[in-house]
């Protein structure tokens, strides 16, 4: 489904992607988790057209897509979740008028019927539609947001750090929808996160960056495990693990 060969990223004199290369499966979902900085979220706005200059080759359903310039049916196949619900979603528009936007962008008819079936596919009530963002909590506004990628049937959801804005408890829910989704529609997912366990919950293959390049790529079983090569890899998996005491500390 996404094919990814070479792509370097800068801004500036700042080599931010270094000849990064990856493929990712229809109906499979590929993880790049890392620290902040390293270049996993430039690699997805990439993939997105949020970043415009870029050197390499893309190829998204067997489509190239250029660096500058997308048409309407490449944007339709991939369609983005931010990481702020609450940014993402403008203050004064209802939820009915944010799901209704991507439907006139292109041409889409069937509006009222097709916003009813998008808020039923996230779990929310269809009276929601007349509700703006401020009255919806965040794990509901983040329910808005997919149901807004979702409502022009992708084939490929990018999905931008989708839960770090939610409290843990909100985070689970968030994540097992977007796993109940991706069975139920056969969708392909590639998810950026910082967090180990967020990306190993969901994530059938998961790529470790660091300044700028893939260190390692390794299936969830390994990360779970602990089978890891690389040692930048082990110390994150580590990390997730959240603090243990050492036996003097135990005691």
């Amino acid at each position: 489904m996404i094919e990814v060969k070479d792509l370097h990223v800068s801004f500036g004199a700042n080599h931010v992607v270094r000849g990064v290369d990856m493929t990712v499966a229809a109906g499979e979902c590929f993880g790049l988790v890392g620290e902040s900085g390293c270049g996993k979220s430039t690699v997805l706005g990439a993939i997105a057209g949020r970043v415009k200059r870029w050197q390499g080759s893309i190829t998204a359903a067997g489509s190239a897509l250029r660096p500058e310039r997308r048409t309407l049916a490449q944007l339709r196949l991939q369609q983005m979740v931010f990481q702020d619900p609450f940014g993402s979603l403008h203050p004064r528009h209802t939820i009915g008028r944010a799901l209704s936007e991507p439907l006139e962008i292109h041409g889409i008819g069937d509006r009222e019927a097709r916003i009813e079936q998008a808020l039923d596919r996230v779990g929310l009530p269809r009276r929601f539609r007349f509700r703006y963002p401020h009255q919806l909590s965040g794990g509901q506004r983040q329910r808005v947001a997919i149901a807004r990628a979702l409502i022009l049937e992708p084939k490929v959801l990018l999905l931008d750090e989708p839960t770090s804005a939610l409290d843990v408890s909100i985070q689970a829910e968030i994540l097992n929808l977007l796993k109940d989704l991706r069975q139920q529609q056969g969708l392909t997912y590639v998810l950026v996160s910082h967090d180990m366990a967020v990306v190993a919950h969901l994530s059938d293959r998961i790529a470790v960056m660091q300044n700028g390049t893939f260190v390692e790529v390794a299936p969830r079983a390994a990360m779970i495990s602990g089978d890891l090569s690389h040692p930048y890899t082990r110390m994150l998996r580590e990390g997730s693990l959240g603090y243990r005491p050492t036996e003097k500390e135990a005691l």
